[in-house]
């Protein structure tokens, strides 16, 4: 009787246990899938229809998860927002000079963006102004200490000059990264923003190199830019 008792509570929680893991896969597949969506076609163009549809699934399945729009939009960027510092995080571990380390990154972010026709974080801030403005705080923290290392790095390999204020630098690059996504400065069409943003990271290492991380930046140009 004992053991009958023991292995019906065991069967209990292992059904639990399951159908909390299925919960949980079927709502990371969604955010999952729904940033995929929202950074190709934006935030505010596609539709919880959409997203049914793209993952086969009924809209009122969604909503079991996520009450409305907003919050799948919010648990998305949040997602993908730590997916790429996590790869970031990766990158900055293989052991690639600075210079390499900041084009390896920037190869990553460019799958990420080749068929926006707007910039997804122009999007976000005119159409979500509360989660873009908790992205871009979240996004500074996580990603400040990563650019300082970089620049920390560069300096000791002899390819950053040695007199630069490290965290103003990282700063600067910051901002100028945030700047190919204003309108009122840019028009967009497919894949300026990638273009975009190669333009930044010529323009910030330039303003950093020795003569030595010079040579280092144009080969990697002539490299990124055959990927073009």
């Amino acid at each position: 009787m004992e053991t009958f008792f023991v292995s019906k509570v065991s069967f209990i929680i292992f059904a639990l246990l399951n159908k909390h893991n299925e919960y949980d896969f079927m709502k990371e597949k969604i955010i999952q899938k729904a940033g995929e969506i929202f950074l190709k076609y934006g935030f505010k163009s596609v539709t919880m229809d959409d997203i049914a549809n793209k993952l086969a699934i009924s809209k009122k399945t969604i909503y079991k998860f996520f009450k409305n729009k907003e919050e799948l939009v919010n648990e998305s960027i949040t997602f993908l927002h730590e997916k790429m510092f996590h790869d970031v995080t990766c990158i900055c571990d293989r052991g690639y000079n600075a210079i390499e380390e900041n084009f390896e990154v920037k190869k990553m972010f460019k799958d990420l963006l080749k068929n926006s026709d707007e910039s997804p974080m122009y999007q976000l801030q005119k159409y979500y102004p509360k989660i873009y403005t908790k992205i871009m705080v979240k996004e500074f923290s996580m990603f400040k200490d990563c650019m300082i290392r970089n620049i920390e790095k560069g300096i000791k390999e002899n390819l950053y000059r040695a007199n630069l204020d490290v965290e103003l630098t990282a700063k600067f690059y910051f901002s100028l990264v945030l700047s190919v996504h204003n309108t009122d400065l840019y028009s967009y069409n497919r894949n300026t923003i990638n273009m975009l943003e190669l333009q930044v990271l010529d323009y910030h290492t330039r303003a950093i190199a020795t003569s030595k991380g010079l040579k280092i930046l144009e080969q990697q140009l002539k490299e990124i830019n055959s990927d073009y």
